[in-house]
């Protein structure tokens, strides 16, 4: 858990100037409703992925710095978020291969809707569109000082 969480904090530290704080881990990964999720596959000696779920409001601040544009679209926001999700995952392999042994990290995918355990029924199809995921992990909350930045990083493995 610390792996990532250091990882997440150096990646908006290095890439965006700002200083993030983590929230209570939770050891599963809880359904989260978020805007924009940014998912990196994780293969090597150990095997799952790390996702990215934040609001609409938080990834358009994010993409705002990250992007340099006063007003990024859509498009921007979910490459900004994507290559985010990339950042993080790359900072967390680094770490990880240190302690832990050699991982390899698949490219991003970008999604929106609400993420849900495998154990949770199908939602109806007037309902937001979902994803479901493996529940054994772990869910950190992050955010920024000022609260404007709201996000979880998310890790099966």
């Amino acid at each position: 858990m610390f792996t990532i969480m250091s990882a997440t904090q150096d990646t908006f530290k290095s890439y965006l100037g700002m200083e993030i704080f983590a929230g209570k881990v939770e050891k599963k990964i809880e359904p989260v409703d978020s805007d924009v999720v940014g998912i990196i596959g994780v293969a090597g000696e150990r095997v799952g992925y790390i996702m990215f779920a934040t609001g609409k409001d938080s990834a358009l601040l994010v993409s705002k710095e990250l992007l340099m544009m006063d007003d990024p679209d859509e498009e921007s926001v979910r490459d900004a978020i994507g290559e985010l999700t990339n950042n993080i995952a790359g900072v967390f392999k680094t770490k990880y291969h240190e302690y832990y042994g050699s991982v390899a990290l698949g490219l991003p995918l970008v999604v929106s809707g609400k993420i849900r355990p495998l154990s949770e029924p199908p939602e109806p199809a007037a309902e937001k569109p979902s994803m479901n995921v493996q529940c054994k992990g772990v869910t950190i909350p992050f955010r920024s000082m000022d609260g404007r930045v709201e996000f979880r990083v998310m890790v099966y493995m």
